[in-house]
């Protein structure tokens, strides 16, 4: 039976991202450690304060620039995140346009192919992910299968709720990484070119305005040389140091 929660709900959001995840662990589209994963972030989120704070958008807006001005965008899916903002992520590539890939570290083609079909439903006309023939270099696990037009040939790569070994395989491989993650203190969060440190539920929406505003305005998108990714962890380290100690 659907779950019924009143939008007057204090935890409405919270709650709503939560029977997302549990429907898509049901489809089949979330592996079970995906719900661990959501838990942790969500944990952070509620330092954070449950909204996007201007450390964040600053990354977003550099993110922005970063896939305005690159050759070939690629955008890294997974369970998570097609189960939380899988229409979002449609309207995301077809602004610039980015490439869609489904990419999982628990693997299987069964799920591969529910998760295409799933973004297919949403409105994406073609998604990347059931021919990976490629191998991303000192990988071992699952997530080094790519396909050669998707992330094995692209300049910069969006991984939202990525982990840290393939963030820092991409980096290797040349790639400017682009992460989504609640968790300032991972290896992801660490390793990445931009950190976006925000739930990707706000932060795609966000994304989404950004590239909107760059592309109307013709703003300079000059970023890759320009953002310091360590500058701003620290701004946020600060932040969330100060919100702890102040907490009532």
């Amino acid at each position: 039976m659907k779950t019924i929660i009143p939008k007057s709900h204090p935890r409405y959001e919270s709650l709503i991202m939560r029977e997302r995840i549990s429907e898509g662990l049901k489809k089949g589209f979330v592996h079970e450690t995906g719900l661990i994963a959501h838990g942790r972030g969500e944990a952070f989120d509620y330092i954070i304060g449950e909204k996007t704070q201007s450390f964040s958008d600053d990354a977003i807006q550099a993110a922005a620039k970063a896939l305005v001005s690159a050759k070939h965008p690629v955008f890294s899916l997974n369970g998570n995140v097609v189960s939380l903002v899988g229409k979002e992520s449609v309207q995301l590539s077809q602004l610039i346009p980015i490439v869609l890939e489904v990419n999982l570290f628990h693997k299987s083609d069964q799920r591969v192919q529910l998760l295409i079909k799933e973004m297919k439903k949403v409105g994406a006309e073609h998604v990347l992910g059931s021919h990976p023939t490629m191998h991303i270099p000192n990988l071992d696990h699952n997530r080094g299968l790519c396909e050669e037009k998707g992330i094995f040939s692209s300049d910069v790569v969006l991984v939202p709720l990525e982990d840290g070994d393939r963030c820092q395989a991409l980096k290797d491989m040349g790639k400017y990484v682009i992460t989504i993650d609640l968790n300032p203190l991972s290896r992801t969060a660490k390793t990445a070119d931009i950190t976006i440190v925000d739930n990707v539920t706000r932060a795609i929406p966000r994304l989404i305005y950004w590239i909107n505003q760059i592309k109307d305005k013709n703003d300079d998108v000059s970023v890759l040389d320009t953002w310091d990714n360590n500058k701003n962890l620290k701004k946020i380290y600060t932040f969330l140091s100060k919100r702890l100690n102040h907490m009532d």
